[in-house]
């Protein structure tokens, strides 16, 4: 299957690479077909392409390579419904976001994205009751040093 992207062109995917999110993702209810595509292999950033939209893509982080005591609880409804277990856990990523430049660059902490890549179904999930921030800066050391390396 083809799909349109702005930011990748033309993409040409199969339907295992296809992640459904039968809620689709809060702000994009009607969005229910992603495809994830990394960034590079060993790279813990990647995107969510819309496979319906040409215009809609997510930045996505993977959390535990920059903040690795970041953790929540899943709930077992939450685990029921993605189909996970011990013997197929989650990935989780956190959707970033990039101002102007790269060192600036934000994730939000209170909504990871959980998908069960065998299954091909993900969900944004909402965390209550938490200090964690929607702009947690990603690269605080170099704010402190008032740096900009990185590119823009």
């Amino acid at each position: 299957m083809k799909i349109e992207s702005t930011r990748f062109g033309t993409l040409e995917v199969t339907s295992e690479q296809i992640i459904h999110f039968p809620h689709g993702i809060p702000g994009f209810l009607d969005e229910k077909a992603f495809v994830h595509l990394p960034h590079d292999e060993n790279s813990p950033f990647s995107f969510l392409q819309s496979t319906a939209e040409a215009d809609l893509s997510f930045l996505l982080v993977e959390p535990f390579s920059f903040i690795p005591e970041y953790e929540f609880v899943l709930g077992d409804e939450m685990a029921r419904e993605l189909e996970l277990s011990e013997e197929n856990p989650p990935q989780v990523f956190l959707i970033g976001t990039v101002r102007e430049k790269i060192t600036d660059m934000t994730v939000n902490l209170l909504a990871p994205i959980v998908i069960n890549r065998n299954k091909g179904i993900g969900r944004q999930i909402i965390l209550d009751k938490t200090e964690y921030s929607i702009r947690h800066k990603l690269f605080p050391e170099a704010q402190a040093r008032g740096t900009s390396e990185g590119g823009e």
